[in-house]
C-alpha cells in the first residue's frame, strides 16, 4: 500500500487483514448519491455474511464526497476512503485493483452511480467457486447512445485482437480472483483509459473460466454524463490503440 503516500490521505484498517472480498468503487463528484451507495452495498454484503472490505477511491472530488465518505466511515469500518489527485476514471480503477489484489481472495468493481445495484451481486458470489472471472452483463441499458457506441466500439476491439470471451467487456460490475488476474494488473499501463477493457482482453487471451450474468441497468440516481460526438470519436479511438499495444505486449511475453 506504499503507493498512497505519494497521491494522497488515505483512512485506512490497521490490522492488515487478508478478506474474501475487496470492492473497489471509483467516485468522483457523486455527493448526492454516494451515502445511499455506500449503505446499500454495505446492507447487501453483510447479509451474505461475506468477510469484505469497501475501498472507495475519491478521485479528486471538488464537492462534498469525501465529508460525506467520512461520515460513513463512522459507521461502518469496513469503509476505506483513498483520497487521490484527479486521474480519471480508468487510471483509478487499476490503482484499486493493483493496490488490493494482495489483500483480498476476490476482487470486485462497481461505480458509484448506482447503475447497477448490490441487490443482484448474490448471483455472482453464489458462483465464485466454480470461475475466475464473473462478468455482470448489461441488460434494458438506460445509456446514453454516445455511452453505448464506446461500448460498442470497444467490443469490437477486443472481439477482433483477442476474441469473443466477454461480450460486456467494460461492464463496471465483474468479480475477479485476485490470483488469477494479478499478473493482468501489474502489466496494464498505469494511464489506460479503459482497463476494465484489456483486462476482458486477458482473460480471453488466456483462456481463463469466464461467465457472465445478466444484470439489470437503471438510471443513474444522480448527476448526468455529457458525451459529444467528438468526444466518443476521440475516446473510441484511444481505447482501440491502448487495447491493440496491450496485445502486442501480450504477444511480446511469450
Amino acid at each position: 500500500m506504499g503507493g498512497l503516500e505519494e497521491i494522497g490521505m488515505s483512512l485506512m484498517n490497521q490490522d492488515n487483514t487478508f478478506v474474501d472480498l475487496a470492492l473497489i468503487i471509483p467516485i468522483y463528484n457523486e455527493e448526492g448519491s454516494v451515502a445511499k451507495v455506500l449503505r446499500s452495498w454495505n446492507a447487501e454484503l453483510d447479509k451474505l455474511a461475506i468477510n469484505y472490505e469497501i475501498h472507495v477511491y475519491n478521485d479528486g472530488s471538488r464537492d462534498d464526497t469525501a465529508e460525506i465518505i467520512e461520515t460513513e466511515i463512522k459507521a461502518n469500518s469496513a469503509i476505506i476512503l483513498h483520497n487521490k489527485p484527479n486521474s480519471g476514471h480508468g487510471p483509478t480503477i487499476l490503482l484499486g485493483y493493483q493496490e488490493n489484489d494482495s489483500r483480498a481472495e476476490w476482487l470486485f468493481q462497481v461505480d458509484s452511480d448506482d447503475e447497477m445495484g448490490p441487490e443482484w451481486f448474490y448471483k455472482l458470489w453464489n458462483i465464485r467457486q466454480d470461475h475466475e472471472f464473473i462478468v455482470g452483463k448489461r441488460y434494458e441499458r438506460k445509456s446514453s447512445f454516445y455511452r453505448r457506441m464506446i461500448s460498442m466500439m470497444a467490443r469490437l476491439s477486443v472481439q477482433v485482437l483477442f476474441g469473443a470471451c466477454v461480450y460486456d467487456v467494460n461492464c463496471p460490475y465483474r468479480l475477479m480472483r485476485s490470483a488469477t488476474f494479478k499478473e493482468c494488473f501489474d502489466i496494464i499501463p498505469p494511464r489506460t483509459f479503459a482497463p476494465n477493457v484489456l483486462i476482458s482482453g486477458w482473460a480471453s487471451w488466456h483462456n481463463i473460466k469466464t461467465i457472465e450474468i445478466h444484470i439489470p441497468h437503471r438510471s443513474r440516481y444522480s448527476g448526468r454524463v455529457s458525451l459529444s460526438l467528438w468526444k466518443v470519436i476521440r475516446e473510441s479511438i484511444r481505447s482501440f490503440w491502448q487495447t491493440f499495444r496491450f496485445r502486442a505486449l501480450l504477444r511480446s511475453r511469450m
